[in-house]
């Protein structure tokens, strides 16, 4: 990063003197992406934008609470998924259960493989994916299952016959209610527990649909092994239908209901602090439940029409939820653009490096450059690391003034981490002093509210 100083010389982040560039000049091929090849020549009436330096030590970080709240999460679904494997051992043959499972695995791969196109562009930390999906699958699953269980020990108890209408009630009302309560509150726990990589919707569809995609996989084994043992035990055939609606007619079922929570949480995640969150909790299940609802209360109501209002309601439903999820990974692009463009107007990026990381087919040039050359992996962290401090800008500039000390922390962490990539890619900070690239360049830097100042972390 640069400033200006009453002689007219810039200076780095540690006080050392800049000599003004000009306009940087092509790169060469075979250079690094986004740097250039040539020795910048000296401009001799150069433009100095005026900012402030935003580089300071990081204070330390405190990671006792999250580290405990982590251990006690999985110690809890430990437990839970210690119970639920005792209730399938107890309920389902061993032999029926492993059929279910391996017939389970095929919409859990399609449903994996659509989280990672979606979460490509700002991969999560891969701790926190298997929390989300270790939820759905133990501590999600339980909760139906004990609540379901205590529902039908209290009507026995109290002598209540099962009706038509219990049922249509436990499907519309109860398994949309306790089950998207209970995946959703993995997603809640997920932002409490990894607030610095939960940056806004799109991570909130990631993590919903990876807790969606355990509790779908259970789910999925429990069905497919009691249609296998009453195919065995009474010869019909009705597997065949079972797997072809479930796992391929509606593998992402799950996935858009608690996508809806967590779009919810992602936008809290930029919005409030961690109490607002529950808020926003609650106004994203009502969608969620209803969604689950209208699937399972279709299946009373519609009958022989199921494929026609499959085709006419879910198939939109699903549609629209694509489009959404399209239109908000672009707007990811657009604001890793705008937001690293800002650190570029005051010298931590290049404008070609700004380009590059803001689209997939500069990165994807990038990388290939890098494995040319054996430092792939450098790459791929400079990348990362330069997405996340886009993202936390963003956090900074959108977000609430009470959760500006965290953010700016973590600003200070990622500038830190850059400078630790750069030295590994070998290849220096250009700093951006000289005459604009294009019209409008460099981008005004917005102030954060409340901020006198300008500039990257303030």
């Amino acid at each position: 990063m640069t400033w200006s100083d009453p002689r007219g010389v810039g200076h780095d982040a540690y006080g050392r003197p800049l000599t003004p560039y000009a306009e940087p000049s092509s790169v060469t091929p075979g250079a690094a992406p986004g740097w250039s090849a040539h020795a910048p020549a000296i401009n001799p009436e150069p433009v100095w934008y005026p900012v402030q330096p935003v580089f300071v030590q990081p204070t330390p970080r405190r990671r006792v609470a999250s580290a405990v709240a982590l251990a006690v999460g999985f110690t809890v679904i430990g437990t839970f998924a210690l119970a639920v494997g005792l209730y399938f051992l107890i309920f389902v043959q061993p032999a029926v259960l492993l059929a279910g499972s391996l017939l389970a695995f095929v919409p859990l791969a399609i449903v994996l493989v659509g989280i990672w196109l979606v979460d490509r562009w700002e991969p999560e930390p891969r701790v926190a994916l298997l929390f989300a999906f270790l939820w759905g699958a133990a501590v999600a699953v339980g909760t139906a299952l004990i609540v379901d269980i205590a529902l039908t020990t209290a009507r026995s108890v109290l002598g209540v016959r099962s009706s038509g209408l219990e049922d249509v009630l436990g499907a519309v009302v109860q398994a949309p209610l306790v089950e998207e309560g209970a995946k959703g509150l993995g997603v809640l726990l997920v932002l409490w527990i990894f607030r610095r990589h939960f940056d806004g919707p799109v991570d909130g569809i990631v993590y919903a649909a990876t807790v969606a995609a355990g509790f779908a996989f259970v789910e999925n084994i429990q069905y497919f092994a009691l249609q296998v043992g009453e195919d065995l035990a009474t010869g019909s055939q009705g597997l065949a239908y079972v797997f072809f609606v479930r796992a391929l007619m509606s593998p992402f079922a799950h996935v858009m209901y608690t996508a809806c929570t967590g779009f919810a949480l992602g936008l809290a995640a930029r919005r409030t602090g961690p109490y607002g969150a529950i808020g926003w909790f609650f106004v994203g299940l009502v969608p969620a439940a209803g969604l689950h609802a209208l699937w399972n209360g279709a299946l009373f109501v519609v009958g022989d029409g199921f494929f026609v209002y499959y085709l006419l309601v879910q198939v939109p439903i699903f549609v629209a939820m694509v489009l959404l999820v399209v239109f908000l990974r672009r707007n990811e692009r657009r604001v890793t653009h705008d937001r690293l463009a800002e650190y570029a107007a005051v010298g931590w990026f290049s404008a070609d490096e700004v380009g590059m990381l803001s689209s997939s087919a500069g990165r994807r040039r990038a990388r290939s450059w890098a494995a040319s050359r054996g430092i792939r992996p450098a790459m791929k962290v400079f990348i990362s690391n330069a997405t996340r401090l886009a993202f936390t800008r963003q956090r900074l500039v959108k977000g609430r003034r009470a959760l500006d000390e965290a953010v700016q922390r973590d600003e200070a962490e990622l500038l830190q981490a850059l400078t630790a990539s750069r030295v590994a890619l070998q290849a220096p900070p250009t700093a951006f002093v000289g005459y604009p690239q294009h019209p409008g360049w460099p981008p005004q830097v917005p102030q954060h509210p409340g901020s006198s100042q300008s500039g990257p972390g303030w």
